[in-house]
C-alpha cells in the first residue's frame, strides 16, 4: 500500500496545545480536563486466550504478561488485557466515565462489571471511530484500586501501530480530549486531504479522455492510478478524523487498490513510451500485487482464519522490507521506459520528463520508508520526515498529475485534428476511386452486367474492368489487392490503368502483363486478378492468377490457376475455354463474401456463396455484409441473353459504401 491509513497515536504536547487553545474556546467544559487519568501500558498485562473468568477484579495475574513483552498474534485471535489504576477520585465526578482507543472488537470490564463494548466478538470487526467512551456505574468504582479488563477479539496485530489507551474521568472533560485528539490529527493531514482529491478529479477528467478515445489505454492506467492515490489520501484522512466507517470497508477498497497500483504504474509508462513491458518489471509488479490483493480477503476472514493466514501465508517479512525493494523497482520503470532519451521526439520530451519526475517520487518515498524497518539498521529518517514527506508528495503530485493532464488533453487535441484530416483524405480518396470507375458498364450487344462493390474501409482494394473490344468480344477483369485502405486502392487503380488499353492482348497475355508492371514497380504485396473474354458467338476464354473461380449457372467452372501477381516475373497463365449458352451468366466474386465470418468465428464460405450465386450481385453481397464482412466485397455478374431479347439500358455502377 502507497499510503497507508495513519495509525492511531497519542497526541504530541505541541498538538494537544493547539487543541485545547481551541476548546477553551470552544468548550468551556474543557476546564474539567484536570480531572482526567491516564492508565499507561506498564500498568497493563496481557494473555491470550479468552474466559470470561478473566474480568475479576481479584484475579491472580501472576502468569499474565506485562505489555513490554507484547508479540504478534499469528494464530491466537482472541487475547485479555487488565490494567490497574486509582480511580478513587472519581467517586465525586458527576459524570464519570471510561476512555478507550483500540482497533479492535472488545468488551470492558470496570472492577468485574460490565461497561460496554465495540466491534463483533466473532469477527474481530470494528469501525473506525476508535476512541470511545462508556460512563461508569457507582459499582464499578467501590474497589480501589482500579481493576480495568478488556476481553478482544481482533483480526489484526493492535499493540503494534494501534497502542491500547484507557483514560478515565468527567464525561465531559474525555469529550473535550477526544475533539482535541481528532483536531490535532486532522490538522497534521490537511494537505493530503486537500490535495488527493484534486486527484481524483484529474482521474475522472482522464476517464472522460479515455471514453472518447478507446485506442490510448494510456488515458485509463492514469485514471486509476490518480483514483488509487485519491483512495489513500481520502482514507488516511478519515483516519485520522475518526469518522465512523466500518474497518472492513476501508480494508478491502485499499486492499484491492494495493493489488492494482503496481501493475497500472508499469503499464501506465510503458503504454506512453509504445513500449513492451519487461518481464523485470512485470515480476517486481506481481511481488508487491499478490501480497497486497491476498491480505485484504484475509483480514475480511473470521478472526482466527485471518490471523492463521497473515502468520502463514502473508509474512510480514515480505510485508516491508520486500515490497519496498520492488517498490522501489517499479518506481524506476519510467526511467528504462523511455531509454535511450535521445531517441525521445521533440513531442514527447515534456510528458517523458514529467513520468520520470513521478518515479522519482515515489522512489523517494519508498526509500525514506525503508529505514522505519528496525532490522535494516538504518537511522529511521520516516519517523522525522513521513509527515512533511507525506504531504510534499501529495502536492507535487498533485501538480505533477496535472501538468500530464493538460499535455494528454494537448497531445489528444492534436491526435483529433490528425484524424479529421486523415478522415478527409480517406473522403477523397474514395472520390477518386469512384471516378475512376467508369460512370457506366461498357457492356457488348447481347450481355447484361451487373456490379456490386462495398469497400471494408472508405477505400478497397478491389477493382474491376468491363470493355467491348472488337467484333462485339466482352473482357471482364476483376482482382483483389493484398491488404485494405489507400495503399491497396492505389495499387488496384494503378493495375486498371495498366489494363485499360490493352485491347490486343489474350487473357493470359494481359496478366503477364499487369504482373509485370507489379514487379516493375516494386509496389510489394501481390494481387489475384482474372481476365474473362466472351466472343459473339458464347466462346469463354478466361486466365486465372489466383483468384476465385466464377460460377456458371451457380456452378463454379474448373479452371488452370496460375501465381497471384507480383509474386514472381517468370509466371505464365494458361487459358481455359468453355461454352456460354444464351441465358447463361456467370458469377464473379471477390475474397471478401467466401471470408465473411460471424460474430461466433464460422466462415460464409464456399458453399453458402454457391448456394446463392445466381442471385443479383446485390443481394449476394449483402448476404455476406449481414454475415460479417471483413474485406471488400465485389461482386459481378455477366448474363448471356437469350435469342429475342433486347439488352437493357447499361446500368450505373453503384457508389462505393464502406461497411
Amino acid at each position: 500500500m502507497l499510503f497507508p491509513m495513519l495509525p492511531l497515536r497519542p497526541p504530541r504536547v505541541a498538538e494537544l496545545h493547539a487543541a485545547f487553545l481551541a476548546l477553551l474556546l470552544a468548550l468551556p467544559g474543557a476546564l474539567a480536563a484536570q480531572s482526567i487519568i491516564a492508565i499507561t501500558p506498564q500498568q497493563c498485562v496481557w494473555r491470550f486466550g479468552d474466559n470470561p473468568a478473566w474480568a475479576a477484579p481479584t484475579l491472580d495475574e501472576s502468569g499474565w504478561q506485562p505489555s513490554a513483552q507484547w508479540k504478534l498474534p499469528l494464530e491466537e485471535p482472541h487475547l485479555w488485557a487488565r490494567c490497574h489504576g486509582d480511580l478513587s477520585s472519581l467517586r465525586g465526578t458527576a459524570h464519570p466515565a471510561v476512555q478507550i482507543s483500540l482497533a479492535g472488537a472488545y468488551q470492558l470490564f470496570v472492577n468485574g462489571v460490565p461497561v460496554g463494548g465495540a466491534g463483533n466478538m466473532r469477527t474481530g470487526f470494528f469501525r473506525m471511530d476508535t476512541i470511545r467512551q462508556y460512563p461508569l456505574p457507582a459499582a464499578a468504582l467501590e474497589t480501589q484500586p482500579g481493576s480495568i479488563a478488556l476481553r478482544i477479539t481482533s483480526p489484526q496485530a493492535i499493540w503494534n501501530t494501534n497502542p491500547l489507551e484507557i483514560h478515565a474521568g468527567d464525561s465531559e472533560a474525555l469529550t473535550g480530549q477526544r475533539a482535541g485528539f481528532v483536531l490535532a490529527q486532522s490538522e497534521s493531514v490537511l494537505v493530503v486531504a486537500l490535495w488527493y482529491p484534486l486527484i481524483g478529479v484529474v482521474g475522472l477528467m482522464l476517464l472522460g479522455l479515455f471514453y472518447y478515445d478507446r485506442s490510448r489505454w494510456e488515458l485509463l492506467y492514469l485514471c486509476i492510478i490518480c483514483v488509487i492515490r485519491a483512495t489513500y489520501g481520502i482514507f488516511a484522512y478519515c483516519a485520522a478524523a475518526l469518522m465512523n466507517f466500518p474497518w472492513a470497508l476501508s480494508t478491502a477498497i485499499q486492499g484491492v487498490a494495493s493489488a492494482v497500483d503496481p501493475v497500472v504504474f508499469v503499464l501506465f509508462f510503458f503504454a506512453m513510451a509504445r513500449r513492451r513491458v519487461p518481464r523485470l518489471f512485470w515480476l517486481a509488479a506481481a511481488f508487491v500485487a499478490v501480497p497486497n490483493g491476498l491480505y485484504a480477503p484475509a483480514l475480511l476472514l473470521p478472526a482466527d482464519q485471518s490471523l492463521w493466514l497473515q502468520g502463514r501465508i502473508l509474512d510480514l517479512s515480505v510485508n516491508t522490507v520486500l515490497v519496498t525493494v520492488a517498490w522501489l523497482a517499479i518506481s524506476i520503470s519510467p526511467f528504462l521506459a523511455f531509454w535511450p532519451y535521445r531517441q525521445i521526439s521533440r513531442r514527447m520530451r515534456a510528458m517523458a520528463a514529467l513520468c520520470m519526475l513521478f518515479g522519482a517520487f515515489d522512489f523517494v518515498w519508498f526509500a525514506v520508508a525503508m529505514t522505519g524497518d528496525p532490522r535494516l539498521g538504518l537511522p529511521n529518517l520516516f519517523a522525522y520526515w513521513h509527515r512533511g514527506l507525506l504531504e510534499t508528495l501529495a502536492f507535487l503530485t498533485g501538480c505533477l498529475l496535472t501538468g500530464l493532464l493538460g499535455l494528454l488533453f494537448r497531445d489528444q487535441r492534436r491526435v483529433t485534428e490528425e484524424r479529421a484530416m486523415l478522415a478527409g483524405e480517406m473522403q477523397a480518396a474514395s472520390e477518386i476511386q469512384r471516378m475512376l470507375a467508369p460512370a457506366k458498364i461498357d457492356s457488348a450487344p447481347g450481355l447484361h452486367i451487373e456490379v456490386a462493390f462495398h469497400p471494408a474501409r472508405d477505400v478497397g482494394g478491389d477493382f474491376y474492368l468491363c470493355r467491348v473490344l472488337g467484333d462485339d468480344r466482352q473482357r471482364v477483369l476483376v482482382g483483389d489487392v493484398s491488404g485494405k485502405g489507400a495503399a491497396a486502392a492505389m495499387t488496384a487503380a494503378l493495375l486498371n490503368g495498366a489494363a485499360g488499353r490493352r485491347d490486343s492482348d489474350s487473357p493470359s497475355e494481359l496478366l503477364r502483363h499487369l504482373n509485370l508492371v507489379m514487379k516493375d514497380m516494386r509496389l510489394g504485396g501481390f494481387a489475384t486478378c482474372l481476365c474473362a473474354e466472351l466472343s459473339a458467338d458464347g466462346t469463354l476464354t478466361v486466365a486465372n492468377a489466383g483468384h476465385l473461380a466464377p460460377y456458371r449457372n451457380g456452378d463454379e467452372i474448373t479452371l488452370h490457376n496460375g501465381l497471384p501477381l507480383g509474386i514472381s516475373s517468370e509466371a505464365e497463365y494458361t487459358e481455359s475455354t468453355c461454352q456460354l449458352a444464351p441465358g447463361d451468366s456467370l458469377t464473379f466474386v471477390s475474397d471478401g463474401v467466401v471470408e465473411a465470418r460471424n460474430a461466433a468465428g464460422e466462415l460464409f464460405g464456399f458453399d453458402r456463396t454457391a448456394a446463392i450465386a445466381t442471385e443479383p450481385p446485390g443481394a449476394i453481397a449483402s448476404a455476406a455484409q449481414r454475415f460479417g464482412q471483413e474485406d471488400d466485397i465485389t461482386v459481378l455478374t455477366l448474363t448471356r441473353l437469350a435469342a429475342g431479347r433486347e439488352s437493357p439500358a447499361p446500368l450505373a455502377i453503384p457508389a462505393a459504401e464502406p461497411a
